[in-house]
């Protein structure tokens, strides 16, 4: 008998999302009595807006939302994307330029899964969520990490990228805002890596599912506004996930040429067929209504990022860039390592996390998750008071 490998190398060699191992071990504390406060999860601690909640109420009991709809999305909820990538990131395009898919983790891997052969390799800006090496690795491409610490505010510059370059480079990835650091390129720095990516004939892929959440009066510009040449060449990711608080809804999408689109929907017609239609129903609620709930969210994000900022860089030994979007800090923690906290000397992040953990019930997501040692991420979408908290202990364990 053949001696086969029971699981494939391919599945085998997937790590688990470090960002949802911290959370579950956070959540499996709290479910036994502990007091834990979790910064781990991306997750708003926001209720669903009332009238998507009601959008969905009224599709459950709407029969036409019981049978199979088009792989790729209702037609409604595919024009609806097509205007709010208008509005939001400046580019036009017609609904058969767009595919519904479940949640944004479905959109980033059919992305790759649609652009790479075997070997080709995708310019990853690091620190990076946690997902996309493992999403590149699944297609059979070959992620490149080009890093920027907290010196450079983790943003990637264009010599960076071109000192990654070889002939095998097919795609970049951009992110901005980041998960995990928060950074936003500005506009001038956006034009430079698009222009340069459109140089040297590069596929983008661009996640942009936190455009909508940034804060000081910044917008975080699209890659192909700021270089309109690049539209035929680019991936637009996104989802109603963080933006208005669905992410237990499942809908995320894709945007970009019409080719690769077409690719897309054949895949995506043999993995999961249409996206659950209330779903859906729920997600053109959420971006053809009112935006007012947003703009509270937002506002709230911003107060709690200057203050959990502030908090941490009171702590000898960590520094803590202020974040431009999303809802992360990502403070540098190097300044930590190799001293004893309670008899415990880490030398890495990731000892560092699980001292943290142990010692003052705080959860965090090491900066091995998303690139080299010597970080944490820590959301700040949790309420007050667990924020605040946090802090303090934080403040205490490393005083």
């Amino acid at each position: 008998m053949t001696d086969h490998p029971r699981i494939s190398h391919r599945i085998a060699s997937i790590a688990e999302s470090a960002t949802l191992k911290v959370d579950a071990k956070a959540k499996a504390l709290q479910a036994a009595g502990r007091p834990v406060v979790s910064y781990a999860a991306g997750e708003p601690d926001f209720p669903t807006p009332e009238h998507i909640v009601e959008a969905a109420a009224a599709a459950v009991h709407d029969p036409k939302n019981y049978r199979y709809t088009p792989a790729a999305g209702l037609p409604e909820l595919r024009e609806a994307i097509a205007a709010k990538t208008l509005r939001d990131s400046g580019l036009e395009v017609s609904p058969a330029q767009v595919i519904v898919t479940n949640g944004g983790k479905q959109a980033v891997y059919e992305a790759f899964a649609t652009l790479l052969d075997p070997g080709d390799e995708v310019l990853v800006p690091t620190p990076f969520w946690t997902t996309y090496p493992e999403a590149i690795a699944l297609a059979g491409g070959v992620p490149v990490q080009v890093f920027a610490g907290s010196d450079q505010d983790y943003l990637v510059t264009v010599e960076q990228l071109e000192a990654a370059r070889t002939e095998r480079t097919k795609v970049l990835l951009f992110v901005s805002p980041s998960n995990p650091t928060g950074a936003v390129y500005s506009p001038e720095q956006t034009k430079a890596i698009g222009e340069w990516a459109e140089e040297h004939g590069l596929w983008v892929v661009s996640d942009e599912i936190y455009q909508n959440l940034v804060y000081d009066g910044l917008t975080a510009v699209s890659i192909v506004d700021a270089v309109p040449a690049l539209a035929d060449r680019t991936l637009l990711v996104n989802g109603v996930a963080k933006t208005y608080a669905m992410t237990g809804w499942r809908v995320g999408w894709m945007v970009g040429p019409l080719d690769a689109i077409k690719a897309a929907s054949n895949l995506q017609s043999h993995m999961t067929s249409n996206v659950a239609n209330v779903s859906q129903r729920a997600a053109i609620a959420a971006l053809t209504g009112p935006q007012d709930t947003v703009d509270v969210m937002r506002a709230t994000y911003d107060r709690r990022r200057k203050l959990i900022v502030e908090g941490l860089n009171r702590i000898d030994g960590v520094h803590t860039p202020l974040p431009e979007g999303a809802f992360y800090v990502y403070p540098d923690v190097t300044g930590l390592l190799g001293r004893t906290w309670g008899g415990v000397t880490p030398t890495s992040s990731l000892e560092l996390a699980d001292l943290i953990l142990d010692q003052v019930e705080v959860a965090t997501v090491p900066g091995e998750a998303f690139g080299p040692s010597g970080f944490l991420r820590l959301s700040y979408a949790l309420g007050d008071d667990a924020l605040a908290e946090g802090v303090a202990r934080l403040q205490k364990l490393f005083a």
